[in-house]
């Protein structure tokens, strides 16, 4: 099961999808990562969710990265005695800590943390930004607010604060637990949401210990403006179009994915498009001419993987959600103009080796004869960094950890297979040829680059590049190549 794109899909279990039945046509259909949100459902729900992915994988011979996504901290205004009362512009009222029932002038905001980081003049948006709101005269306690637009207020709907970096962590005691329980399954990637500075992620890094990739979800204005050191703490990204479509204007929304996704362009680390992808098919068998439009944009803007959210986990037509994404994604890479925007940025040289190795061998792949590349990883630094460099050749990654072989089934045109570790430069070609034909990834006589490191199996060693040509008349799956 080799894939015809080299951007992936990552795709969200949830009630219409988690059936085994339902996840194996997924990774059929095209999705090579499934997410589970752990702001919905239950664990069990999560663990027979994860189950029916590890049987997917096994049955299609294809490895399947897991994500959790983790829910973060929720900022919610009190209850009212009323349920919700009606407001206008130039309506004044109190926010405070006291847990009476509100009314028309004041409410519960039960988070003192906010309060410490309003300053007055600030906005304040209400409900996902339908009530906007200026903060008077304040304290720690409590503020004055003065509605800008909206109409009604009601219980326990959501705060923002865009202007502010709000001093509260990102992990939540349910998160911890949540955090525990998705390592404890064995996911690949974990999703840390409401990040706004490096030490959410460099929290989230310590915990993990290694035992998943680490992801920052860009959600707030605030990590924007932390953005490479937050990337310093990250194994990927996710460009989370929704939450920052609250606290930013609309326009500002489609230059903020540019940067995310020239940022992690430039350090190597996969980044995924998140939000309303193709929202409409939820409910409807087609997506809206729009929506193909962002889908596309976002392959010709180089983004490793676009993401379906609640199109897959509860809407009413899952698979053809994935098949018309993986359609467009497929459309996309064989317009003629596709390569060139690929080609046009490239990272620039870092003082490691193996990045002068892997621009040679992007540059040597760019011959018509050359088929594929083969890269031995242990860990997938190497494969990450080939990456990078957006080679149009399919990327073989061969790794001996299948942790690693599902974590790198997000990254742009890469195809992770397990494979033995080389014990030998002779045995290193040989594999590399054998499994290039096996995968259906070159034919008799083409070239095929190989990208190694000696000694074989230390993790960042890689110090190898080798030209072998898949033999004239062997049998597809025969160990011997000509080497040059």
């Amino acid at each position: 099961m080799q894939r015809a794109r080299r951007a992936r899909i990552v795709a969200t279990l949830g009630p219409a999808s988690r059936a085994p039945g339902t996840v194996k046509a997924l990774a059929q259909a095209g999705v090579d990562v499934f997410r589970l949100n752990f702001s919905h459902g239950s664990h069990d729900d999560h663990a027979a969710a994860f189950k029916a992915v590890r049987g997917a994988e096994m049955a299609l011979k294809r490895p399947l990265g897991i994500l959790a996504d983790l829910q973060g901290p929720k900022l919610r205004l009190g209850r009212f005695a009323d349920v919700e009362i009606e407001v206008k512009p130039g309506h004044k009222m109190r926010f405070d800590l006291n847990p009476a029932l509100g009314d028309e002038t004041r409410v519960q905001m039960p988070h003192p943390e906010i309060f410490r980081a309003l300053r007055t003049g600030m906005l304040l948006l209400i409900d996902d930004g339908r009530v906007r709101l200026r903060v008077g005269e304040r304290t720690d306690e409590w503020c004055d607010v003065t509605v800008e637009s909206g109409s009604k207020l009601s219980d326990r709907k959501g705060v923002a604060v865009p202007e502010a970096v709000v001093p509260v962590s990102a992990l939540t005691p349910k998160d911890r637990e949540d955090l525990a329980f998705a390592l404890r399954l064995g996911v690949d990637w974990v999703a840390l949401s409401f990040v706004q500075k490096a030490e959410d992620m460099a929290e989230l890094r310590q915990i993990v210990d290694g035992q998943a990739a680490c992801l920052a979800k860009i959600e707030k204005p605030q990590a924007l403006n932390d953005l490479e050191s937050i990337l310093d703490y990250c194994d990927g990204v996710m460009v989370a179009r929704g939450d920052l479509g609250v606290e930013m204007e609309p326009e500002e929304v489609p230059v903020a994915q540019k940067k995310i996704l020239r940022a992690a362009r430039q350090r190597g680390v996969p980044a995924i498009v998140a939000t309303q992808m193709l929202e409409s098919m939820t409910s409807s068998p087609a997506p809206t001419r729009a929506e193909a439009s962002d889908v596309a944009n976002a392959v010709y803007e180089g983004a490793d993987a676009l993401m379906l959210s609640a199109e897959t986990a509860a809407g009413d037509y899952p698979l053809e959600a994935v098949t018309i994404m993986n359609r467009i994604m497929e459309r996309v890479e064989r317009d003629p103009l596709w390569p060139g925007l690929m080609d046009a940025d490239h990272a620039g040289m870092d003082i490691h080796d193996v990045d002068a190795l892997v621009a040679a061998a992007r540059k040597a792949a760019e011959a018509s004869t050359t088929a594929c590349m083969v890269v031995f990883t242990t860990l997938g630094g190497t494969a990450r960094r080939m990456s990078r460099e957006r080679p149009l050749q399919p990327v073989l990654a061969l790794t001996p950890k299948p942790e690693t072989a599902r974590r790198l089934a997000l990254v742009w045109g890469l195809e992770p297979r397990l494979g033995d570790q080389p014990s030998s430069l002779e045995g290193l070609t040989d594999d590399a040829v054998e499994a290039a034909m096996l995968y259906g990834l070159a034919e008799p006589g083409q070239r095929i680059l190989i990208l190694a490191g000696t000694p074989f199996g230390a993790p960042g060693a890689a110090n190898l590049l080798r030209l072998a040509h898949a033999p004239a008349h062997v049998e597809r799956g025969a160990k011997r190549a000509r080497r040059t």
